[in-house]
Order: C-alpha cells, then sequence, then structure tokens
C-alpha cells in the first residue's frame, strides 16, 4: 500500500468491534486490513507483539485505535490477559483478525531437508499454527449468538515447493488445515472462518526470506495480470469476508494475488509441443 493511499470510507462495519493481530508497520498486510476496517466504522482491538508498542502506537492513533496490548502467543498467561484487556474494553467482539507466523531464519533458505531441526519446525508450527487455532478458539467464546467472523492470513508456499519458503510452507500449510476444522467446529454457532492467501508483497516477514525481493519480481513477471499484489485487494478481501457481505462463506482459501496461483508456465518459458 503506498503511503499516501487513503482506504475508501463508508459505513460497512459500523457498529461491529473485533481484534487485529500481528500489525508492525505501516507496511504489514495486518495493518492494509486495519485500516480498511477502520475506514469502513469498525473498532478495532490491536494485539501486538511484545515490545512493539512505541511502534504500534502512532498507527493505532491514526485509525482511532484505543485498545491495545502486547501478545506472546507462546505463553497462555500472555494470551489469557491480552484476550481479557479486549472483553474489558469491548464485552463481545465481531470479527477477528489473525496474521501471526513465524520461522527461524537460517531455515528460511536452501535445503528444507538439511536446514530444518526438530527446534525449528515445532516453533514455527506452534507460533504459525497453534496460534490461530488458541486464538480461534478465544475469539469465538467472545462472539454473540448472531456468530461472527474470522479469518487468518496463508501464502501459495503452503500448496507448492516455494524456494526457500521451506519450514513455513507446511507450518501454512497446517494453517489452512486448521481453518477447515475450525470452520466445521464453529459453523453451528454462525462463526465464520476463512482464509486469505495473497501474492508476495514487501513485508517484514517476506525480508527474512532468503531471496524475497527475488519472490516480488517472479511473482509479478508470473502473474495472470502481470502486476504486484495490492495491499488495497486484500484487505478489500478482508473486508468481504469480515463484513456481512461474506454471509455463507466459510472454510474457504481466498487467493488474492494477482492470478499468480493459476499460471503453470508462459509463452517465455519455451515450452514445445
Amino acid at each position: 500500500m503506498a503511503d499516501d493511499y487513503q482506504m475508501p470510507k463508508g459505513e460497512l462495519m459500523k457498529g461491529k468491534r473485533g481484534i487485529v493481530t500481528g500489525v508492525a508497520n505501516h507496511q504489514s498486510i495486518a495493518w492494509g486490513i486495519a485500516s480498511q476496517l477502520a475506514a469502513q466504522g469498525a473498532e478495532i482491538a490491536l494485539l501486538h507483539l511484545p515490545g512493539m508498542e512505541r511502534r504500534v502506537q502512532p498507527l493505532a492513533d491514526s485509525i482511532g485505535v484505543k485498545v491495545l496490548a502486547p501478545v506472546d502467543v507462546t505463553d497462555d498467561a500472555s494470551m489469557d490477559a491480552a484476550f481479557a484487556t479486549v472483553k474489558q474494553a469491548f464485552g463481545q467482539i465481531d470479527f477477528f483478525v489473525h496474521a501471526i507466523a513465524f520461522a527461524n531464519k537460517d531455515e528460511l533458505k536452501g535445503s528444507f531437508v538439511e536446514n530444518t531441526t526438530r527446534e525449528g519446525f515445532l516453533r514455527a508450527l506452534n507460533i504459525s499454527a497453534f496460534s490461530f487455532v488458541d486464538c480461534a478458539r478465544r475469539a469465538a467464546e467472545m462472539m454473540p449468538e448472531a456468530g461472527g467472523s474470522i479469518i487468518t492470513l496463508t501464502y501459495m508456499g503452503s500448496e507448492r515447493a516455494i524456494p526457500n519458503y521451506n519450514t513455513m510452507g507446511v507450518a501454512k500449510a497446517a494453517l489452512e488445515a486448521a481453518t477447515r476444522y475450525a470452520a466445521r467446529d464453529l459453523g453451528p454457532k454462525g462463526i465464520r472462518v476463512n482464509a486469505v492467501s495473497p501474492g508476495a508483497m514487501r513485508t517484514l516477514s517476506l525480508a527474512g526470506i532468503s531471496g524475497g525481493r527475488g519472490m516480488l519480481a517472479k511473482g509479478r513477471s508470473l502473474s495472470a495480470m502481470k502486476a504486484d499484489t495490492s495491499m488495497e485487494g486484500v484487505a478489500g478481501c478482508a473486508l468481504w469476508l469480515l463484513s456481512d457481505l461474506g454471509k455463507s462463506t466459510t472454510g474457504e482459501l481466498i487467493h488474492v494475488d494477482a492470478g499468480f496461483h493459476i499460471m503453470g508456465f508462459t509463452e517465455d518459458d519455451g515450452a514445445e509441443g
């Protein structure tokens, strides 16, 4: 999202309250989503990594967020405290955005088989996939009888072997499976659960992957639209799923990647018949 871009204003989320996790800076996908929700009238609580408040506070102030809390998703006491803060402020919530993922930098390069450690693998699964299960349970307990909506963020490295994505790709595959099971369990309560899969974008997460800049260029050149994935498009998809427009949509994986995921090979690859 360009720094000077303003999310279109409206009232699609007026009267709705919810939680967004994972905002780190103005380039975070979570920030693009939070900005869009706020522009449409939502009241938002931001859960951020411990020690990130000085970076997140100015962003929160710019969209009128009054509820912030640190959270370590690997610590039950931290999770209890963060969700208690939101419950005290909001009582109930209508939506939850899970944008949390982590894998050791040393395992995001080269050979998946050779570089993956037991400790790193379990840590990636814990933070990137189990945190979603834990958050979904806690969020669902705060949603009204009318239901609500939960989304998480994934990437196509869960479906295909992307160079250097490695352990994170496996963790994202587990996250996507968890999305489907959560959608099944929470559906009778009127809670929809979906995953959004953006293309490569210029974020802190991408910077941690070896060859991340190359992923941006490759994604653009191989996409159906020959274009970068736009923050506006990703935030717009999230808005659809989190608002009442998304009714009857659950358990889905929605790609927002300028058509990168549909492509096989291009004419430039020189394939012969």
